[in-house]
């Protein structure tokens, strides 16, 4: 082959490595030929979606042939209800990674500068590099966001500061006193992307709800997702909150039928059923506490976490204790590439998945 085609990329390209979701069981079956396998590695809401997501999907199958509606009316007017907001203020995705993309295509470019923290979603920095921008990287501060030093760092050239609360894959999260605070002193010409994935399970009392902020902060933006505490990950729905010029340009460059029918029809679906999403975080808030009193007794740390995961620190390069526990049919998620070598992320599952996990790692851990 005479031609350098990876030549032929964008330079931010070149320079990216393809984002690695979680193993799946299919593939461990497929490796190891084990099977009673317990994935702990995505953050998924282990009840799974309402059950009145099924008889909505069921409604919706003899419409397959027809193309989605693409300006999501349905979802948009029963999320515009719950959350208290206008229509034209959101944007629908496929899922909230898809937001992200659109948000770094709309406002950032060769030339421009977003900023994230240590640790961060992978997401951000993949969205940036890919467009050409430039990437500044603050220090974290406790394995959470460093609001003063990311103040500090702020220069003409820069566009966007993306911020998750709570942080993945950390869990740690930022109060809504010094978050104001930090927005106080942002220019309103850079835009602040705040990443609230895990929104539905945080219980901490000082914890700012982004949508809350909107009317006072303009360049605030605030995204969310169906895939988390709503169960639907595999459909892939998110959205953003924002004021309605910003949505407007991201509308303007959301593909006409980004989102499908069947994911719009859960989506709404799920949204009804409130109770569902009180279970799904009572239910976590018992799993973190088991998940913690697990570490606790077996000696080894963890980063206190908001979402619906727990990032543990084994004291030893994580990979084979990874690699262990995937043989005792434990999947949960090395974070080497986040910089935390010794942690592992783990998902809260259901009392027996958790009870499955904190068995197989005091084996791995002898």
């Amino acid at each position: 082959m005479s031609c350098d085609f990876t030549a032929l990329a964008l330079a931010g390209v070149r320079g990216l490595q393809p984002y690695q979701p979680g193993k799946p069981v299919e593939e461990l079956e497929r490796e190891l030929g084990i099977s009673d396998i317990v994935k702990l590695a995505s953050n998924e809401n282990p009840l799974g979606p309402s059950s009145a997501v099924a008889e909505a999907l069921r409604e919706a199958l003899p419409e397959l042939a027809r193309y989605p509606d693409g300006s999501a009316y349905a979802l948009k007017r029963k999320l515009a209800a719950h959350l208290g907001v206008q229509e034209d203020m959101l944007t629908i995705g496929n899922g909230s990674n898809d937001v992200l993309e659109l948000i770094g295509r709309a406002f950032l470019h060769v030339g421009a500068e977003s900023i994230v923290s240590q640790h961060a979603f992978v997401v951000y920095p993949l969205v940036t590099r890919a467009i050409g921008a430039a990437l500044t990287v603050i220090p974290a501060s406790d394995f959470g966001q460093d609001l003063v030093a990311t103040r500090a760092a702020i220069k003409p050239s820069t566009r966007c500061i993306f911020i998750a609360n709570p942080n993945n894959p950390t869990g740690t999260w930022i109060a809504r006193d010094a978050f104001c605070g930090f927005l106080a002193q942002v220019p309103e010409d850079v835009l602040v992307v705040l990443d609230e994935a895990y929104f539905e399970y945080v219980a901490e009392p000082d914890y700012p709800d982004g949508v809350s902020l909107l009317g006072e902060y303009p360049n605030l933006i605030v995204t969310r997702t169906f895939s988390k505490a709503y169960g639907l990950a595999a459909l892939r729905v998110g959205y953003a909150v924002s004021n309605p010029q910003i949505a407007d340009i991201l509308n303007r460059i959301r593909q006409p039928f980004n989102v499908n029918s069947l994911a719009l029809v859960a989506a709404a679906a799920a949204l009804g059923d409130q109770p569902h999403i009180q279970r799904s975080a009572a239910a976590n808030a018992e799993g973190m506490a088991l998940l913690r009193s697990g570490c606790d007794e077996l000696g080894i740390g963890y980063v206190p976490s908001a979402g619906n995961f727990l990032t543990i620190d084994v004291g030893q390069d994580a990979t084979p204790v990874y690699g262990a526990l995937l043989r005792e049919g434990v999947i949960v998620r090395p974070i080497g590439v986040y910089e935390m070598p010794q942690h592992l992320r783990v998902t809260v599952g259901t009392e027996s998945e958790n009870q499955r996990f904190l068995s197989a790692l005091t084996t791995v851990l002898g």
